[in-house]
């Protein structure tokens, strides 16, 4: 009997999906399909209904054990400083620590809502709870907010408030509540209070992708689990990623590390994912991804969820290129939509292009388009936008308008990009990908419209003439100095995650790598990495063989590169994590922090007992709930002790880790 696994990894620009067998490790059909940011549903079904076509009429419904999903969406809406409005709840929180939750500076536009309440490290109640406050908060903001954020201060040792507060908002909102502890289980409450806030912001887009995905597996009549890829490269049930979707940053990127690694077939290497939004480049050792203890980093913000240690920037096929008059190229962090794509949609694309070549004027913003994302036309808009914001948005119709018909005024300008991070509008652009096209060496949309945007890109950085005997060549040299830059720049990340450190752009010694040139003025200049770069992602096989011989490194971009991450995510496992703690108080008594009211005991050794037998059996419940077999499961113990003491009178604290393994399939 066969053991298929269906994968599927939505990104910012495409949604692949795939088929593995398991049983013969092989890599059986792939798919992909442009994701609609409107209504992720039809880019969903578009991907799965191709992967089926792929098979022709060997689909095996019965035999899929396993539906798998790895996603970007996260980590893009993290990078590009998007998602939903939210209002936060501060419970004990003071002037200071509400400071440093830094939530302000992060999300400018959240509600801040401070509560009295709050716990002790001890687990006890600090002051009560303040719910006539926290109700007449709630009503204050109610229509006003998509999401809402809870932390209170130890909740760790004690959720007693944050889960009261949580019974309260979701009495009196329709709308996702995320609480702190259920995010992590760290002591430092800014840093809690700042990771339920980002989770807070992309739940929407989880939960539509979630409901994309179940809607088209029914249509397939699959009826096998939907687990999704968290960021550590694990597998969790859809239902837990609903409730705590921050868990998915670095999921697509986790998941490609996990692919690259079932496609090289190598245990130790950097792997480098290009996608269209994003870069996400890791080490892999033994054949997992390292993990940042510290919590991951995306976009500059540091929370404190477990992922893998990864150093993910904005730079993808996709990321939009501004050009100046000095003939400078930049790449911006922000994924636009191709224009090579629009103008191989809509004829009035092109027609506007061409008459801008011909006019010679507006050429600055003449590759700038604004559009609805596609699928717009099934959601209604959101009920606190202004006349102007409705009045804004009806002026993009089915088709592109272009961006200098819209925007002639800073306010403008503004609108735009609020109207933009809600999703309701998106732009299009001249990106890397228009600038491949242009030379042939990508050919999935419009190569008329991509030379057409190089030749504008061109002539406003005058890079290119007016004389037309030389556009042509002048075309192809600016096209080919856009892909030198997204090279340049992908040799550098590569090197700082190989040195782990930074350097910055114009170190010398790593410039003469980086630009392929080899040499600082007398000196030759060449690296030799130890381990192998694999790239990953739809552009690598663009980039990467160049990248890997500026390295001196033995480079791999395996077949079936570009679905990695769906690939990864069908061949994953599920890992559960259950850490409990112990303190002792002034009484020598010690308290047991699982996950409910704290547990008193009076010996040392009786709590250290009582906290592994509870994270263990906490772990192995969650990964049976989850569907988890073959069950594996390890602890650890983190003694703090006083010195020179009877070790059955030393304990002062410990922190216990139970971590269960387990397959999600039947093998």
């Amino acid at each position: 009997m066969s053991n298929f696994n269906l994968g599927i990894d939505t990104g910012g620009t495409y949604t692949d999906a795939v088929v593995v067998d398991l049983r013969n490790r092989q890599v059986a059909a792939t798919a992909k399909a442009i994701t609609t940011h409107g209504n992720l549903s039809i880019g969903v079904n578009g991907a799965i209904g191709r992967v089926i076509e792929e098979l022709g009429g060997k689909w095996p419904h019965g035999d899929i054990k396993l539906v798998s999903l790895s996603t970007t969406l996260a980590t893009n809406a993290l990078v590009e400083g998007r998602g939903s409005n939210i209002a936060v709840i501060l419970i004990g929180f003071d002037d200071a620590m509400a400071v440093r939750t830094g939530i302000t500076e992060t999300i400018a536009s959240a509600k801040i809502i401070r509560i009295d309440g709050g716990h002790t490290h001890t687990g006890e109640e600090e002051c009560p709870l303040d719910e006539a406050s926290l109700r007449e908060a709630i009503r204050k903001v109610s229509g006003s907010v998509d999401a809402i954020a809870i932390a209170a201060m130890y909740s760790v040792r004690n959720p007693a408030h944050e889960r009261r507060a949580q019974e309260i908002a979701n009495e009196m909102q329709n709308c996702p509540v995320t609480v702190s502890c259920d995010l992590s289980e760290a002591l430092n409450g800014p840093r809690r209070a700042l990771t339920a806030s980002l989770n807070a912001r992309i739940v929407s887009r989880i939960v539509r992708l979630v409901d994309a995905v179940k809607e088209s597996l029914l249509r397939h009549d699959i009826s096998a689990p939907l687990m999704i890829v968290k960021g550590d490269g694990s597998l969790v049930s859809a239902e837990h990623v609903v409730e705590a979707p921050i868990e998915t940053i670095l999921s697509g990127p986790a998941a490609s590390v996990i692919g690259a690694r079932f496609l090289s077939g190598r245990n130790d290497f950097v792997v480098s994912d290009i996608g269209g939004t994003t870069t996400d480049i890791a080490i892999a050792r033994d054949g997992w991804p390292r993990l940042s203890e510290e919590g991951s980093e995306v976009g500059g913000y540091k929370t404190l969820v477990q992922a893998i240690d990864m150093r993910t920037s904005g730079l993808g096929g996709d990321s939009e290129i501004e050009t100046d008059y000095n003939g400078r190229i930049e790449l911006k962090s922000n994924r636009v939509v191709p224009v090579s794509l629009l103008g191989a949609r809509w004829p009035s694309v092109m027609a506007h292009l061409k008459s801008v070549i011909a006019a010679g004027k507006g050429l600055r913003t003449a590759c700038r388009f604004i559009m609805r994302p596609e699928g717009y036309d099934r959601n209604s808009l959101p009920a606190d936008l202004t006349d102007d914001d409705i009045e804004f948005i009806q002026q993009v119709g089915d088709e592109p308008v272009p961006y200098s018909l819209l925007v002639n005024r800073l306010s403008d300008e503004k609108r735009l990009a609020l109207l933009c991070d809600r999703g309701l509008l998106q732009l299009a652009g001249f990106t890397p990908s228009d600038a491949a096209h242009a030379l042939g060496r990508q050919d999935q949309w419009s190569q008329d419209a991509a030379k057409l945007a190089c030749l504008i890109a061109g002539r406003n950085s005058e890079f290119i003439g007016r004389n037309e005997k030389q556009k042509d060549a002048e075309s192809k040299r600016f096209a080919e100095l856009v892909l030198e830059k997204v090279i340049a720049k992908s040799t550098h990340l590569i090197v700082e995650e190989l040195a782990g450190q930074r350097f910055d752009m114009d170190n010398p010694l790593v410039a003469a790598v980086s630009s392929g040139n080899g040499h600082l003025d007398n000196l030759g200049v060449k690296l030799h990495p130890d381990i192998p770069v694999v790239g990953v992602g739809g552009p690598a096989p663009l980039y990467y063989p160049e990248v890997g011989k500026r390295l001196n490194s033995e480079t791999i971009v395996p077949e079936h590169s570009e679905v990695a991450n769906a690939i990864g995510a069908a061949v994953g496992q599920i890992k559960v994590r259950s850490v409990v703690e112990v303190t002792r108080d002034e009484d020598g008594a010690y308290h047991v922090h699982g996950y409910g009211d704290p547990v008193v005991v009076r010996s040392g050794q009786e709590a250290l007992d009582s906290a592994s037998q509870f994270a263990v059996e906490h772990a192995e419940e969650q990964s049976r709930e989850m569907g988890g077999q073959h069950l594996q499961t390890t602890t650890n113990v983190q003694r703090i002790d006083l010195p020179d003491v009877d070790p059955d009178l030393s304990l002062i604290g410990a922190t216990i880790t139970a971590e269960c393994t387990s397959i999600p399939w039947r093998a």
